[in-house]
């Protein structure tokens, strides 16, 4: 082998080298974000707010163009299973008055051959529904609650599932971040609606900042801003998500107004009985609301 040769193929080891070390910080990273976004979900009561509404930017400002829809629900989350990836979650409106008891029912699990599950009890009705997984190219993705916001947009516990290489560190907004590209691989292409996403990930939170998601075409498809961070418990939580969905100019935000972590949830109070059983629910859940400060 001559000179010329020996040295490409140095500087070729030497690129593959640095591309996994990359890769494999990269999921590090993602893996403490998830860890932390996990601990945030186990056994939590939470209040929020939710507003969906047409877009449109002028100026440089994003608007809504018509009056906001508006939804007030409670929520409760538990994550289960050995390293805590499993998760079950459960969200009933409290208002407007004529949604009142409509509930969303929701488990997703570490295992990468079962496909997130999803119940839509509606009260006018008296009827929970089972909602389709949202996998596959001629489905749609379960929305939760009629928002921007899917059941995958909101999973954790699935870093395993995605490729991971961090593109570039820097500044955005006041913090110093990694921009962290995830594709995923071959066991998650089959349930997933992006081809990729980019995140932001604030260095010293350990914090998504920014998400943006890319459908099957790699066109840019949501945009997902987080802030109004609040560290409880030694957790950071961001109290406020919007979310763009850039194909249809539509956004919904969510905001956290009370939260209670740590509380004793009951496996089976996460369950459809909750949904449609009133007088259960709403017992538990007034033990529940005293954690809230």
């Amino acid at each position: 082998m001559n000179i010329h040769n020996m040295s490409l193929l140095i500087g070729f080891l030497l690129m593959a080298s640095s591309s996994s070390i990359f890769a494999n910080q990269a999921k590090d990273i993602m893996d403490k974000v998830d860890t932390q976004q996990r601990a945030v979900a186990d056994s939590t009561l939470s209040l929020s707010h939710l507003s969906s509404c047409p877009f449109a930017k002028k100026n440089k400002k994003i608007s809504c163009t018509e009056s906001p829809r508006i939804k007030l629900m409670e929520s409760v989350t538990r994550q289960n299973g050995e390293h805590k990836k499993d998760s079950q979650s459960i969200s009933i409106v409290l208002e407007p008055a004529r949604e009142k008891g409509i509930g969303m029912l929701t488990y997703s699990y570490d295992d990468d051959l079962k496909n997130t599950e999803s119940w839509l009890y509606l009260s006018a009705l008296g009827k929970v529904k089972r909602m389709a997984s949202g996998s596959g190219e001629d489905q749609e993705p379960v929305a939760f609650f009629g928002s921007e916001f899917t059941t995958e947009d909101m999973e954790s516990g699935k870093t395993d599932e995605y490729d991971y290489d961090i593109l570039q560190e820097g500044s955005y907004s006041g913090h110093q971040v990694w921009v962290i590209e995830a594709k995923p691989k071959a066991v998650r292409l089959k349930k997933t609606h992006y081809s990729k996403l980019l995140f932001w990930i604030e260095k010293e939170r350990l914090v998504a900042l920014k998400v943006q998601t890319y459908d099957r075409h790699a066109k840019l498809s949501k945009r997902i801003m987080f802030k109004g961070f609040e560290n409880i418990k030694g957790l950071w939580l961001a109290r406020d998500m919007t979310i763009y969905n850039l194909k249809i100019n539509r956004l919904s935000r969510l905001k956290t107004l009370k939260i209670a972590m740590g509380v004793k949830v009951e496996s089976d109070f996460l369950t459809q009985r909750s949904l449609n059983d009133f007088a259960f629910r709403e017992e538990t859940l007034a033990s529940l609301r005293q954690y809230f400060k």
